[in-house]
């Protein structure tokens, strides 16, 4: 009787996210996250260019997104992307106790509170939109990365950047500027598509010039993590 040898399976090599260095990360997108909803609640005219005071911080949060997806795997992005929605909820819910606090009856106490009330009254909008937008983008651009890293393994990182980025930014993009778009003050459909358009081109064309730098810094983070060096030793 012949017995047929069977080939060893192997799996994609992750760290362990119990190190300082995905605390960090999770961290500055959570700092992130926070910030360009804020941001967000501004509307910019950049000439032809509709876009939001967010604009130039959104991205780091993908480029972080891509660098946990990578290193740590879909189930320590998801957690990421979790937590950091946990920290823009808490600021929605702080921006309101403050706006509801009695303040002073004077004509700057009254300023003030008017100012605050146009600036952060529409952040918890700004922050639904980014609730639907970032989770859809995020967890299906880590879950692009996760099963193009299954069947490439360490070869093509740039072509799972990349690809990912694509699928990311698209879902991300409809869905934010739809819910977000009236409290930016869009009220038609030609800036509308304008805003969705411009979005994602930018955001994508800033991922995709990232690229090497993202490669370098998940490049030393592989090589610092000692459970990464473990799991690709146990392949």
């Amino acid at each position: 009787m012949t017995q047929t040898a069977e080939r060893p399976t192997t799996t994609p090599a992750y760290a362990q996210r119990g190190s300082s260095h995905f605390d960090v990360l999770v961290t500055l997108m959570a700092v992130v996250i926070v910030l360009s909803n804020i941001g967000a609640s501004k509307g910019v005219q950049l000439g032809p260019i509709i876009t939001d005071g967010g604009f130039f911080l959104f991205p780091i949060a993908y480029i972080v997104g891509d660098v946990i997806s990578e290193v740590y795997g879909f189930r320590a992005a998801r957690r990421a992307t979790l937590l950091g929605f946990g920290a823009s909820i808490l600021a929605v819910l702080t921006f309101w106790v403050l706006i509801a606090l009695p303040g002073f009856s004077d004509d700057y106490g009254l300023a003030k509170q008017a100012a605050l009330e146009t600036a952060l009254g529409p952040v918890w909008q700004i922050v639904a939109a980014s609730v639907a937008g970032f989770l859809a983008g995020q967890l299906s651009n880590a879950w692009v990365m996760s099963r193009m890293k299954a069947r490439t393994h360490e070869r093509a990182l740039v072509l799972r950047l990349m690809g990912s980025t694509g699928v990311g930014e698209l879902l991300d993009t409809l869905l934010f500027c739809t819910i977000a778009a009236t409290a930016i003050g869009i009220s038609s459909i030609t800036q509308w598509l304008n805003y969705v358009f411009f979005g994602f081109l930018w955001k994508t064309l800033v991922e995709f010039a990232f690229v090497p730098v993202t490669r370098l810094i998940i490049g030393w983070l592989k090589q610092r993590e000692p459970s990464y060096q473990a799991a690709l030793h146990q392949r």
